[in-house]
């Protein structure tokens, strides 16, 4: 099982990113997928999931109507976009896949907004 995040790296505030998690080993189509974020210090964030099954998204209050989280299950990719950022939204971003016993992760993509 492998899941390789890209795509983070500097943008302004106000900028936008679009973040990719490249999936291998298992059945990415009918998973659960989410995005986290985490900067030091401070726990885990599940920013964005989507279905396996029928595609329905969820967003955390905090970037609801500015990320949008989107899957392309013929390339095994997931995706984050990241418009109108936020100084706040710099962190270490992870994908994950819900699995049994352990769910999986990447080894995350850093975002820093700055100017």
């Amino acid at each position: 099982v492998q899941l390789v995040e890209s795509g983070g790296g500097l943008v302004q505030p106000g900028g936008s990113l679009r973040l990719s998690c490249a999936a291998s080993g298992f059945s990415f189509g009918s998973s659960h997928m989410s995005w986290h974020r985490q900067t030091p210090g401070k726990e885990r964030e599940r920013v964005a999931s989507i279905n396996g099954a029928d595609g329905t998204t969820n967003y955390a209050d905090s970037v609801k109507g500015r990320f949008h989280i989107t899957r392309d299950n013929t390339k095994n990719t997931l995706y984050l976009r990241m418009n109108n950022l936020r100084p706040e939204d710099t962190a270490k971003y992870y994908c994950s896949a819900m699995a049994y016993p352990s769910d999986y992760w990447g080894q995350g993509t850093q975002v820093y907004v700055s100017s």
